[in-house]
């Protein structure tokens, strides 16, 4: 009979951080995954000598030193900074909306020259009280950032027209009057080389790992196996067999292509923001590790509307899912061998670095 310390269901980065620092404490771990590889959604696939960002664009971004500094004990990171552009018809704008956006737009140079456009146009539209998304944006950005910038983006994002969909969705749309492209405002960004599965692989590299191992199936098929506790990150409504019912998310569908040329669109990041393009951006990874390779590969990204048995991409934190995930999570309490984190075992969109740190936190907590 083996005998373990901890069951950790899901092998991505919430899982493997738990795995390594329970490893540090001589605690003994098996590690299970659905998927056929380690990494979770940071997984890269190596196409022509390319670290191919499999599940949508990961850039590594935070101002926590030492989150930072942890992540770099298992890589080396490069000096990547996200810089995305967007296509708009024929158009192509800097993002985030900044003083190069609003030159672009409006052929104007300084901060105080696009700050009166924008004010004219929020003050002509003024809504008082935003009854949907489109009130809401243009209270916040104006008419021209938003009709070029934000509808046709939003809309493929989220299935809906704009003028349905709640105005809560964006609180903030930040506009910087000052000529930076850095996407991100965080101290410290950039790019493992060599790509993330590095880190994954040095993070679990003491524990037992099982993969294309579903943890139902699992349980059955090793009742003989033993563990204390249970650290489970995939989804909390599927642990407790959907009892509430189904917690809904928008997912995500990449298609991927290897281009016979070095440079096709001249940054890892171009959003096309027109309702009628069916992908809201194009991919091309060469860019994250500033590639060389003859060939180059990109992907695009379709967002799509979620069913129970596609991949489970971004929860949508609404009223009504709110409430349900709250029924889940009372359940959950009642458990006291078992414990939930990452973005699906908590019902909650995390940046990677804010995985590290609720990961550790949940150590602390537990040893």
């Amino acid at each position: 009979m083996e005998k373990y310390d901890y069951l950790i269901v899901g092998a991505g980065l919430f899982g493997a951080v738990c795995a390594h620092e329970l490893s540090k404490k001589e605690k003994k771990c098996i590690v299970i995954d659905k998927r056929n590889h380690i990494g979770g959604n940071i997984y890269c696939d190596n196409i022509e000598g390319i670290n191919v960002h499999k599940y949508g664009a990961h850039i590594f971004h935070t101002s926590n030193k030492e989150v930072w500094q942890y992540v770099n004990q298992f890589a080396e990171f490069n000096n990547f900074i996200n810089s995305p552009m967007a296509r708009y018809k024929d158009e192509i704008y800097n993002l985030p909306f900044n003083m190069n956006t609003f030159s672009r737009l409006w052929g104007i140079k300084t901060p105080q020259e696009a700050k009166q456009i924008i004010e004219q146009q929020k003050k002509s539209h003024f809504c008082e009280n935003p009854n949907n998304l489109e009130e809401q944006a243009i209270n916040l950005v104006g008419t021209d950032v938003y009709e070029k910038l934000v509808k046709g983006y939003t809309e493929k994002q989220w299935g809906r027209d704009c003028k349905d969909l709640p105005s809560f969705i964006i609180k903030r749309l930040p506009l910087r009057f000052t000529y930076n492209n850095n996407y991100f405002n965080d101290t410290y960004q950039g790019i493992p080389i060599g790509g993330y599965n590095q880190i994954i692989e040095k993070l679990l590299d003491k524990s037992v790992v099982k993969l294309e191992t579903d943890f139902k199936e699992f349980a059955k098929k090793f009742s003989d196996l033993k563990y204390e506790k249970i650290i489970y990150t995939g989804a909390i409504d599927e642990f407790f067999e959907y009892k509430f019912g189904h917690l809904e998310y928008r997912t995500v569908s990449f298609e991927t292509e290897i281009l016979d040329t070095d440079n096709y669109q001249g940054c890892a990041v171009v959003n096309y923001t027109e309702r009628k393009i069916p992908f809201t951006r194009i991919i091309e990874h060469k860019h994250f590790e500033f590639g060389l390779q003859p060939k180059t590969v990109i992907s695009k990204e379709y967002p799509t509307e979620w069913k129970p048995g596609l991949e489970p991409y971004y929860p949508i934190n609404d009223d009504k899912n709110s409430q349900l995930y709250i029924k889940y999570q009372n359940e959950a309490k009642k458990l006291d061998n078992v414990y939930f984190g990452g973005r699906l075992g908590q019902y909650k969109y995390f940046d990677m670095d804010k995985t590290i740190e609720s990961a550790l936190e949940l150590i602390k907590r537990i040893i």
